[in-house]
């Protein structure tokens, strides 16, 4: 039958489903037009099929020829109810009334394929539950991430998404609502603490060391208190989560060539439960170590008891300066900080093994990909440097935020006024050709071995990516690892000679530069090539 120039064939309505209905319709050519001499000029392909589509005028995005494809295979794939829309156009020839029946004819032809998906899966977990017991087999290193039994993957993710799981849950707080949300909250905690600081008077107060050197020991003058957790820690969280979601939602799926966005979000869910174990040994080491045992051992024993051999800050002021805050009031903000802080590097940890798993599943996507090499070259290429360009970033802001927390801790135990003047002074020192003696006193500086904790974890997921794909982009990732080993130089150089802050600040501007620009040249390079595309 001919319907506006094109071979149309009537919805048969005999109760088949998608693949037995599409596949009837493609060999007939059922949309395609008529030949030059009134004869069909064949059955459906999967590219003619999907330039076909791709043409509809009303079809803005298209349709991917892997979706095509699978449509062709005998598989458990269906189509999406927009393809439905788009299939039915070419079905029915153009023709509004034969388009309308048609797309009643595919989606009743889709829902009778998943109802028969659905009852297979049934049987399949009936006959299961029907094996005798026998012994497991043992356990691989890869067995880990696969279910522990052969279920189909609606049940296994049924069973997953049972009982509470601090993996995905720390997962979705980065992936799920407003990317606002993570970033703003920090801030506004951080925010909160400096207004309390405020009111309670320890904002800014100085004391009187015994050699006579008077500080700024203040809360707003600690930058491991406010430029941290105001500035690095929700750009921190907002790359994270801008690379956490585009490889989620958007790249996985272009790479894994699946037509079902579910079984793609459940084999990350199976991927991020992985990692289980980390996520709560890194739950106990900041909550017990650096938020609890730490604030004990810090702040309430030297409140309660007197003493202890470490530097005056606003959280031990009430020992040298009783006038100005209280001890009962002291051990009250102390420990609502100390709280907010191991909560804020328990999600910078998270974030952290977030960015490990994207790798690691991008590499094992890689290694199993099913598609053409050139289309893979050129779609993997693109996503593996976006990927690298993510991390790079978030291992920069890790490494500034051990700098942050270690310059606080050097500055307490030198002879600067605040932290801003040592830093200075230092700097003067060398151009000035004059010695500039930063130390006097000898304290005990656990922030020391926290920050250096933070800035080789916040290396770890850069150096792996960089040994996994280093052969692929090495122009661009020699530049980011130049970037990293000289601010991570910067960091360790602290207060080790004189003049170390014309590094750091050297490190600390390319890095800042690098958070833009994380190809350092990719913008000048773009405007290059947007100037000859002008002439």
């Amino acid at each position: 039958m001919e319907k506006n120039g094109k071979i149309f064939v009537a919805p048969p309505k005999d109760g088949s489903d998608f693949k037995e209905l599409f596949k009837q319709l493609a060999a007939a050519g059922a949309g395609r037009p008529l030949g030059s001499d009134g004869f069909p000029q064949g059955p459906w392909t999967p590219e003619l099929l999907a330039e076909a589509i791709s043409q509809i005028d009303s079809n803005r995005i298209g349709v991917d020829l892997r979706t095509v494809q699978l449509w062709f295979q005998e598989n458990e794939k269906g189509i999406s109810p927009s393809n439905i829309r788009w299939l039915a156009r070419i079905f029915g020839c153009d023709d509004p009334e034969a388009t309308s029946e048609w797309q009643m004819e595919l989606s009743a032809a889709q829902s009778r394929l998943t109802a028969k998906r659905r009852d297979s899966k049934k049987a399949g977990s009936s006959t299961a539950l029907r094996v005798p017991d026998m012994p497991p087999p043992p356990m691989t290193v890869d067995d880990q991430t696969q279910p522990a039994v052969d279920l189909p993957q609606g049940i296994d993710a049924t069973r997953r998404r049972q009982g509470f799981s601090l993996a995905r849950k720390s997962e979705a707080l980065f992936s799920h609502g407003s990317p606002l949300n993570l970033p703003a909250s920090i801030f506004a905690g951080a925010s909160a603490l400096g207004f309390l600081s405020y009111i309670v008077g320890i904002h800014s107060a100085t004391y009187s060391r015994a050699d006579g050197v008077v500080k700024q020991v203040g809360f707003l003058w600690a930058p491991n208190w406010t430029f941290l957790f105001m500035v690095l820690l929700p750009l921190f969280f907002a790359f994270v989560i801008e690379l956490l979601v585009f490889w989620k939602h958007d790249a996985r799926f272009r790479l894994v060539a699946q037509g079902d966005r579910l079984e793609s979000d459940d084999a990350w869910t199976r991927n991020v439960q992985a990692y289980s174990y980390t996520y709560w040994a890194v739950f106990l080491i900041c909550v017990l170590f650096a938020g609890l045992f730490q604030w004990i051992g810090v702040c309430l024993i030297p409140l309660i008891n007197g003493g202890g051999n470490y530097a005056v800050d606003w959280g031990k002021l009430a020992i040298v300066h009783p006038e100005v805050i209280s001890v009962p009031m002291t051990i009250v903000f102390t420990g609502l900080a100390y709280l907010y802080m191991c909560l804020c590097f328990y999600l910078f940890f998270a974030g952290l093994i977030l960015l490990h798993t994207i790798v690691h599943d991008l590499w094992k996507v890689e290694e199993g990909s099913k598609m053409r090499l050139e289309e893979y070259r050129r779609a993997g290429g693109e996503i593996g440097l976006r990927v690298m360009r993510g991390i790079f970033r978030c291992t920069v802001l890790g490494v500034l935020v051990a700098i942050c927390m270690k310059a606080q801790s050097a500055y307490l135990a030198s002879n600067g006024e605040d932290i801003l003047t040592w830093l200075a002074n230092d700097m003067s020192s060398v151009l000035n050709g004059q010695r500039n003696d930063s130390n006097s006193f000898s304290y005990r500086m656990p922030t020391h071995y926290s920050s250096l904790l933070v800035a080789i974890s916040s290396c770890v997921g850069f150096l792996y990516g960089s040994i996994r794909f280093g052969k692929r982009f090495h122009a661009p990732l020699w530049k980011m690892s130049a970037v990293v080993a000289l601010l991570f130089a910067s960091y360790l150089l602290i207060d080790a000679f004189d003049g170390f802050s014309i590094l750091l600040g050297t490190g600390t501007l390319l890095a800042t530069y690098g958070l833009f620009d994380p190809e350092f040249g990719r913008w000048r390079a773009n405007e290059l090539g947007s100037n000859q595309s002008v002439s």
